[in-house]
């Protein structure tokens, strides 16, 4: 696998790279990738995201310096902004639940990394990683012929309101936090890092027993 570490990515720019590298990795002309970013303020409306999640108007979105972009990935509505760490893998993927779980794991091995105990609950409404009642990260993935795009965002150290303007993941009462807010002192690069190597374990081949 190879992992890029693009910094600060607009969202629009990330998508097409996305789509490029996947008919690479489709066509066999580029390996598995992970990709790992940040992004411009912005909402993302996934493929179950309702008409109420996003009650701001052009001009509030406008003055805030947010984009608005309807995606093709699974999911509901999240917010990504400066100071979140954004994974996008593409993989060939196939059994995407399992997929999904290896993904928490790899998060959750990361946050215990940065001193922060985190866990998942029972629930596709639920899925991503959590601190208590608290989320931490989302994931959100498309497949398309056997091969993934979109992933996770774990919040680092940003800004946690705009979450609350809206109805982030498609639950009304969540509540988002972050590392800093919980007390961790990793900024976004040591963390990426964490992130990297945990998701590398997690995702290692299982060896041969012969």
């Amino acid at each position: 696998m190879e992992v890029r570490h693009l910094g600060l990515v607009p969202y629009g720019d990330g998508v097409a790279l996305q789509e490029a590298l996947r008919a690479e990795v489709l066509a066999g002309e580029a390996p598995e990738q992970l990709l790992l970013l940040e992004h411009l303020p912005v909402y993302t409306l996934g493929r179950r995201s309702a008409p109420g999640d996003l009650p701001l108007s052009g001009a509030f979105l406008a003055d805030q310096g947010i984009e608005v972009f309807r995606t093709d990935r699974g999911g509901k509505l999240t917010y990504h902004a400066p100071g979140q760490l954004v994974g996008y893998p593409i993989m060939r993927v196939d059994d995407v639940i399992a997929f999904l779980r290896t993904m928490e794991r790899a998060i959750v091995d990361a946050l215990a990394g940065a001193g922060i105990v985190a866990g998942t609950r029972p629930g596709k409404e639920y899925t991503g990683v959590w601190v208590q009642d608290r989320k931490i990260a989302s994931i959100g993935v498309h497949l398309s012929r056997g091969v993934s795009t979109h992933g996770f965002a774990v919040n680092v150290d940003l800004d946690l309101a705009p979450f609350t303007w809206v109805v982030a993941c498609g639950l009304p009462d969540v509540a988002m936090t972050s590392i800093a807010a919980e007390g961790g002192t990793d900024d976004v690069a040591r963390f990426r890092e964490r992130m990297e190597r945990a998701f590398r374990a997690a995702f290692a081949p299982v060896p041969s027993m012969t």
